[in-house]
């Protein structure tokens, strides 16, 4: 079990849950060091004093409110120390709503509630039932890094998850966002409703993560001095052409031989290709087709973003 950030208990009219937050996600991102590139030292980021140009040690540097241009007012820990949090130990359950009222725009980081130690176990489960039975999920306030939070209860295969969230006067108005409005036919939001139909899936679970996957195999490619992956006619390639190979076992799954059929198919490539070239020789227009409009933006995107 992941280390646990928080312990304290759940409130619920005169029922008290003792339990712990574990985060709920992992961050698989890849993250960088800024470093010289001379001899690939660590860069630092130092805290300097604007006024004197000095660099200030951990214990003369405290918070401060700018409360008007050229005037701020200093904030101690004492005082915020001093408080009132009345949630600073406890997830104290407001009310209850119905699920789907609550906007997703207001939730934010998401964590999973354990039950701490075996006198936990039957109000956690009492809660757990009553929120799965009611369809129902709860809204609570408790305290996290000094603040007063926002937070939704709710289950997820049988744990309580409990997601922080945004106070109302937080989330702006779209309204100003939206666009003028225009015309759109039945017959264009019925080919839209089609087209979402065939694009329908069950659940997100064969999405993949295909950038940092190709972009750790660079790296790995750079640790071991190999060049990074380019195509057979010397253009760097595209994040979906490095897609890494499909993996079996833990391994990944050698390149296909080439058959006679796939030499044959590419000798008439590249005889269509000649015969192209020969049209615009001959002043032939010929034109673009969708798949190279389509790939180019791709490769200008990744040849700005990965040129090492």
């Amino acid at each position: 079990m992941p280390r646990p950030l928080w312990a304290g208990a759940i409130s619920f009219g005169l029922v008290t849950i003792p339990v712990k937050i574990v985060s709920a996600t992992e961050d698989h991102d890849v993250h960088f060091h800024r470093v010289h590139l001379a001899d690939m030292g660590r860069v630092r980021t130092r805290k300097v004093c604007e006024l004197d140009g000095e660099v200030v040690p951990q214990d003369e540097s405290g918070k401060g409110y700018e409360i008007a241009k050229d005037q701020t007012v200093p904030v101690t820990d004492e005082e915020l120390e001093k408080m009132p949090l009345p949630t600073a130990k406890a997830i104290e359950i407001a009310a209850f709503v119905d699920a789907d009222t609550i906007d997703p725009v207001r939730i934010s980081d998401s964590y999973y509630l354990a039950a701490d130690g075996q006198v936990a176990a039957k109000p956690y489960t009492l809660l757990r039932k009553a929120l799965e039975r009611s369809s129902k999920v709860a809204v609570a306030k408790f305290a996290w890094h000094g603040r007063e939070r926002l937070g939704l209860l709710r289950i997820r295969a049988g744990a309580i998850v409990l997601h922080s969230m945004k106070w109302p006067d937080e989330v702006r108005d779209p309204q100003e966002l939206a666009p003028k409005v225009v015309e759109v036919g039945e017959e264009e939001i019925e080919q839209a409703l089609q087209l979402a139909d065939r694009m329908t899936i069950e659940n997100l679970s064969g999405f993949r993560a295909e950038y940092r996957e190709v972009l750790e195999d660079i790296i790995a490619a750079k640790a071991d001095g190999k060049p990074r992956g380019e195509n057979h006619d010397g253009r760097e390639a595209t994040v979906h052409e490095m897609r890494p190979a499909k993996r079996t076992g833990g391994r990944t799954a050698p390149a296909k031989k080439k058959t006679a059929s796939s030499k044959t198919a590419a000798a008439k490539k590249t005889t269509a290709r000649s015969t192209s070239a020969a049209k615009k020789r001959a002043g032939t227009k010929t034109a673009a087709t969708p798949a190279t409009v389509l790939t180019l933006p791709s490769v200008l995107i990744f040849r700005t973003r990965w040129l090492l």
